[in-house]
């Protein structure tokens, strides 16, 4: 599969971008579990303009996650496109849109998936920002914004028309947010289209090389990009792809190989953000590491007040010792969080 120059070899897996969890230290494990492109957390268009800290802080990619997007969400055409140059500024190996989040603040003024009912509009913001840059410009979307208007073929072909190098396909609409499982049959269809030539990549609950080998097989997609899954459990990417070559289940990680995980996760965060900010926002991860160990509550207390990180070090490697005989065999649900 390619992305214009890109080439991503056969069945390749995308980590998919997601607000507060895709930052460059995960980013940064996932790659090197297999993730064979990662994508930053999605970025405010008004953000970038006004020169926003926490919103230009999120264009910080580094060269060992390439191939790596910059995803961008907006309402407007003009701030759209202006973020977009400032993306491409941060030498990014895509440029992606977000057509796609559910999420009330960001829907509900028309953006994401909020742009899905004016589609007009959505295919000319998508033609003035491929002109704009020279970077590929992918999409990521649903299949509409509620069940009477699932119109993602029409959307898909329209915007392949204005150049888009890829589209990503949630298979919900918004109306769903998050709820009932993901419906990969529009997404197979849009890739059968006789009339689609762009990579089709479909995502939505996929959290197995079971479900990733079925949904390649069924429905024919070029890629598959994997979103909740991956909280916490970044190895999943490793699991997937021993799968689709081998048809072997790997066995999930010992509670030391997780502690051992989540310890070089921790060395990551605070070496982009310093110790403070490396420590705090590890927390959202930490705790799922070692989700579903018994009698772990008291633990996963201090794992998201210590801040400390010598002493936080310590207290991995206590859960570690404390926990060894666990089984981890069967898979830990991850949580769910706001695959984009």
């Amino acid at each position: 599969m390619k992305i214009a120059n890109i080439d991503f070899g056969e069945r390749p897996l995308f980590l998919a971008p997601m607000e507060d969890v895709t930052d460059p230290s995960f980013r940064y494990m996932c790659k090197r579990f297999g993730a064979d492109a990662v994508y930053t957390e999605f970025i405010s268009a008004d953000g970038l303009i006004r020169d926003a800290a926490k919103s230009i802080a999120k264009l910080r990619i580094d060269d060992a996650e390439r191939p790596v997007g910059i995803q961008i969400y907006g309402h407007l055409i003009e701030p759209m496109v202006e973020a977009a140059r400032i993306a491409e500024s941060a030498r990014p190996d895509i440029i992606d849109i977000n057509f796609g989040c559910p999420m009330k603040k960001i829907a509900g003024r028309g953006a994401g998936s909020g742009m899905m009912r004016d589609v007009p509009l959505m295919v000319e913001m998508t033609r003035r920002i491929v002109n704009a840059v020279h970077t590929p410009v992918t999409v990521k979307t649903r299949l509409g914004w509620d069940d009477d208007n699932k119109n993602i073929e029409e959307i898909a072909l329209r915007l392949q028309d204005v150049g888009i190098a890829a589209i990503t396909i949630h298979g919900r609409t918004r109306a769903q947010l998050y709820k009932g499982e993901a419906d990969w049959t529009l997404i197979g269809k849009v890739k059968n289209n006789p009339s689609i030539h762009i990579p089709v990549i479909g995502n939505g609950d996929i959290d197995s090389g079971v479900k990733a080998r079925a949904m390649f097989d069924l429905h024919g997609v070029d890629g598959i990009m994997i979103g909740r899954a991956t909280y916490g459990r970044p190895w999943i990417f490793r699991e997937i792809k021993h799968f689709l070559k081998t048809g072997e289940v790997l066995p999930q990680p010992t509670v030391a190989e997780r502690a051992a995980i989540a310890t070089e996760h921790l060395v990551k965060s605070i070496e982009i953000k310093g110790e403070r900010v490396g420590v705090l926002e590890m927390r959202r991860h930490l705790t799922n590491y070692f989700k579903g160990l018994p009698d772990f509550k008291d633990t996963r207390m201090k794992l998201v007040t210590e801040n400390d990180p010598a002493a936080l070090f310590s207290l991995i490697e206590y859960i570690a010792d404390r926990w060894s005989d666990c089984d981890t065999s069967a898979a830990i649900p991850p949580p769910l969080s706001h695959d984009i």
